[in-house]
């Protein structure tokens, strides 16, 4: 009968052990399962905080798009500016030019009706020539 209590006694400790290990195993899973969570709820807010920024990414992106376009209008309108201004101030060469052209014409003319009419040192009308009438 000694074999049958050494049954008896063995299966009390045995069934300790395997209390002990589910035990044991619960606990470990317990501390993976929350140091889980914690990385978990880390890398969840981390995704959030991306899908945010992303959203806000877009946003500006579209802004910048717009502001992009209307900078690009604004440019336009400031080379047509600069165009007509450069426009403008080859015709006040061209009237300049033309003005001083004219006004030789007219000292030559002036001169040759002088000549012409035999007078000498006739102070002409740019007031750059002669000694007066008579003298």
């Amino acid at each position: 009968m000694s074999s049958s209590s050494s049954t008896a006694a063995a299966t009390p400790s045995s069934a300790s052990a395997d209390k002990r290990t589910a035990e044991a195993r619960a606990a470990v899973t317990a501390s993976l399962s929350s140091v889980g969570s914690s990385y978990d709820a880390e890398l969840a807010s981390r995704a959030a905080d991306l899908h945010s920024n992303a959203k806000s990414i877009s946003k500006q992106e579209a802004e910048l798009q717009k502001q992009t376009a209307a900078l690009a209008k604004q440019n336009e309108k400031f080379e047509k500016l600069a165009q007509k201004s450069t426009r403008q101030l080859n015709e006040i060469g061209d009237v300049q030019n033309w003005a001083e052209t004219i006004e030789r014409d007219l000292l030559v003319i002036e001169e040759t009706l002088r000549l012409a009419e035999g007078r000498d040192g006739v102070e002409n009308a740019s007031g750059t020539g002669g000694l007066g009438p008579g003298t």
